[in-house]
């Protein structure tokens, strides 16, 4: 997440210096996308080294891309439209896939070749925060803190704090470490965070619509990776949020909060936790208009990029990127973001103990 952006978490600071604390919009949009359609494709040359790498292969075709929404949209928010609409023709590329979430256990090695530090490690410099005294300006990064009791879905500080000392080595504060979370999705992580831990592996992020293409899973217009019910006879399929929200997670699917992954079944393309457990960056700039601008030129739309600039306009001045897939908080109360089609967005600078990535390939070689 770039320096330059307006992150979360940077959010909690700027109110010391302006007495104004930013509230947190998370917008995401849930339902039924149709007419997804897929084409086997010969596997590459390349394709022993990477199943060894912990990657399938994702035949790539053309798909329906976005999800309607019965009403008017994400209406936990201000948003006040569907992102995901239209639904618009896509045609994608084969290409690999990490089958999990990239887990702490992974992100140590990266971290153990290379020196690297992650944006919740680093001291943020004056710049912007030039009024907010030293002592205050610390690392550290959004940790979700429950409620006491059940409270008024409309201001996120309440159950968001700027914890110092929080970062994927940390992912509660100080007094946490990684000890038997080895194979927990890695937290903490701002986009140019996942971008280098992808550079250093020889990947990259998945675009929107690959990653998209890739949760479905073969299937044609369902609601989930699975299929269209939430829980198919009472099965949990994904690590989402039960009880009240923000008050309490029963954990009837198995876990409060974050759980390691690849404890629920994969999807049709042999792929773990496309819904739920953490948010997953992908490389497109966020704008809530870029489908209809696809949907307006016709056809179908080739390996799609994302927009050249993003704008969200709850937030005019914060630079974003998207983040598909839903996570442990995600719930039909509030963020139901688990859904194929549901779109989520984050600042470039801020990281969470929600939010964490996947990496992909593309075929021949190609990053």
């Amino acid at each position: 997440m770039n320096r330059a952006g307006s992150g979360l978490a940077r959010h909690f600071l700027r109110a010391v210096s302006t007495g104004v604390a930013s509230a947190i919009k998370i917008a995401v949009a849930v339902a039924l996308a149709t007419d997804l359609g897929h084409a086997r494709a010969s596997w590459p040359v390349e394709d022993t080294a990477a199943v060894r790498a912990g990657m399938a292969w994702i035949p790539g075709g053309t798909f329906s891309m976005g999800s309607t929404h019965g009403g008017d949209g994400a209406a936990h928010t201000n948003v006040r439209a569907n992102d995901a609409e239209p639904i618009h023709r896509v045609q994608v590329n084969g290409f690999w896939m990490d089958v999990t979430e990239v887990t702490n256990r992974q992100f140590a090695t990266f971290v153990e070749a290379t020196g690297y530090m992650t944006i919740a490690e680093r001291v943020p410099a004056g710049g912007e925060f030039v009024n907010v005294p030293s002592e205050m300006r610390v690392a550290g990064s959004l940790v979700f803190t429950p409620t006491a009791e059940a409270v008024a879905l409309d201001d996120a500080r309440q159950w968001w704090r700027y914890q110092p000392g929080a970062s994927w080595r940390h992912p509660v504060g100080p007094g946490s470490d990684l000890r038997g979370r080895e194979d927990f999705p890695v937290v903490h992580v701002a986009y140019e965070d996942a971008v280098a831990y992808a550079t250093w592996a020889d990947k990259r992020l998945p675009t929107e619509a690959e990653w998209e293409f890739a949760a479905r899973g073969g299937l044609t217009g369902r609601a989930y990776p699975w299929g269209d019910v939430l829980r198919p006879a009472g099965k949990a399929m994904a690590n989402t949020y039960q009880g009240t929200f923000p008050a309490e997670d029963t954990g009837v699917d198995g876990f409060v909060g974050l759980a390691p992954v690849a404890q629920f079944p994969p999807n049709g393309y042999g792929l773990y936790d496309m819904a739920g457990n953490v948010w997953e960056w992908c490389s497109d700039w966020y704008r809530p208009d870029y489908y209809a601008t696809l949907a307006a030129a016709g056809g179908a739309a080739l390996g799609p990029l994302g927009p050249a600039t993003p704008f969200d306009p709850s937030e005019p001045g914060a630079r974003k990127r998207v983040q598909r897939g839903g996570s442990f908080l995600c719930t039909e109360q509030f963020c139901a973001g688990y859904g194929a089609g549901a779109r989520g967005r984050g600042e470039l600078e801020t990281g969470s103990n929600h939010v964490g990535f996947r990496c992909v390939k593309s075929a021949r070689g190609r990053r």
